[in-house]
């Protein structure tokens, strides 16, 4: 009879949430139109996996066959443009300086001359890492032109002392070398950033649904006619206000595993049932995270504060843009309070490396860590629902 009570009062909870997340328009931008929307944005935004034609200038002095030659080969790379040719250094500067340009190449007077003599020219190339991945692209591009000109240059000597293709190669490059690019061969930023971005902000905004949706209980002093609902027991109440909330957020997760690994091809090494269980494990550990945030600040405005400083900080110290090892000790350790932490490591394990899932244990377990912390402030939450009067 007590069983039966409680799932007549589980679904009266539930049917009063259901008809809450349909009656507010918010609700529904929040879990599905955002979600959609930040899911084409993003890989969309990088669809091509690496920018290209990024805009470059060049400042020829030398003005010479072998100068026209190298500024030729630098457009010919993919990711280079050549837009402009100046006359002096303080006009390419000033280009760079109004965002016309990302890098400028140098080459002085002199340099075929120069270079024919043995008497070692300086070609210079500038970049402006404001913009971190155009300037290092085009830095990649520019270094790499110079030392194929500087090779080439050796090598005419070379030739003309009599030496051969194959010793002129074995003098130029003594060692081989043959890389291989693991996990994302492409060098695809849709693939480094997507997959982890995309869980992020999911994870913001299940942080942020969950304290508003509790949160406005408290704002409205709906929450006990909520309560009365559930008999009166904060365990059943929370379970029937979230649980429409996980199915939503799981089916959006869903789509965008099955958007990124089955459409869009990423690399998906142990199949899609593991990022599947990792999904559903963030959304839970991310609603129990908002529990936690609305009970210790049981004010509309301080959890929003709250949960959102905390979604945010995730994506700094999560480790896929700077490397948490490379982090001060403190953050080491701070970054494992963080769900988005466990769901990246997650990834790399299954997804990238196609380890069996026993091998990512730890991180499972951290999430069920996670899924445990609304038992640390159920009773002061439940206080704050009943005698906690809401101050604008």
């Amino acid at each position: 009879m007590e069983r039966t009570k409680k799932i007549v009062a589980l679904r009266q909870v539930m049917r009063r949430e259901c008809k809450r997340l349909v009656g507010r328009p918010l609700y529904l931008f929040c879990m599905v139109i955002a979600p959609l929307f930040c899911y084409v944005f993003f890989t969309t935004l990088m669809d091509e996996g690496l920018p290209k034609n990024l805009p470059a200038g060049v400042v020829d002095m030398d003005q010479t066959s072998t100068s026209r030659s190298l500024v030729r080969n630098l457009d010919a790379f993919q990711q280079t443009n050549i837009v402009a040719h100046y006359s002096n250094v303080a006009d390419a500067r000033i280009a760079m300086q109004e965002g016309r340009i990302y890098g400028f190449f140098y080459l002085p007077k002199g340099l075929s001359e120069k270079a024919q003599a043995q008497r070692q020219p300086t070609i210079s190339f500038y970049n402006n890492y404001s913009y971190l991945i155009a300037g290092s692209l085009l830095f990649r591009d520019m270094k790499m032109m110079s030392e194929l000109a500087s090779a080439s240059a050796t090598r005419s000597v070379l030739y003309a002392k009599g030496a051969t293709e194959g010793q002129a190669m074995g003098f130029l490059q003594p060692i081989v070398i043959d890389t291989h690019p693991l996990n994302n061969p492409w060098l695809n930023y849709s693939v480094y950033l997507c997959n982890t971005l995309i869980p992020g902000i999911l994870m913001l905004l299940i942080f942020m649904v969950t304290v508003y949706s509790i949160g406005v209980e408290i704002k409205e002093r709906t929450a006990r006619e909520w309560l009365r609902l559930s008999n009166n027991s904060i365990y059943l109440a929370l379970a029937g206000k979230l649980l429409p909330h996980t199915v939503v957020f799981f089916v959006m997760g869903a789509f965008y595993n099955v958007y990124l690994y089955g459409f869009l091809h990423f690399p998906c090494n142990s199949g899609i049932v593991p990022m599947l269980l990792a999904t559903l494990c963030l959304v839970l550990a991310s609603q129990c995270c908002g529990v936690l945030m609305i009970g210790t600040l049981p004010t509309l405005r301080l959890g929003l504060s709250f949960a959102s400083l905390w979604g945010v900080i995730s994506f700094s110290i999560s480790g896929f843009t700077y490397p948490v090892m490379a982090m001060d000790p403190v953050l080491q350790a701070l970054s494992n309070l963080f769900p988005l932490r466990h769901y990246f490591l997650i990834y790399v394990d299954q997804a990238l490396n196609g380890y069996p899932m026993a091998y990512s244990w730890p991180n499972y377990l951290a999430l069920l860590v996670f899924m445990m912390l609304p038992f640390v402030v159920i009773h002061r939450l439940k206080r704050a629902l009943v005698y906690y009067k809401y101050i604008p």
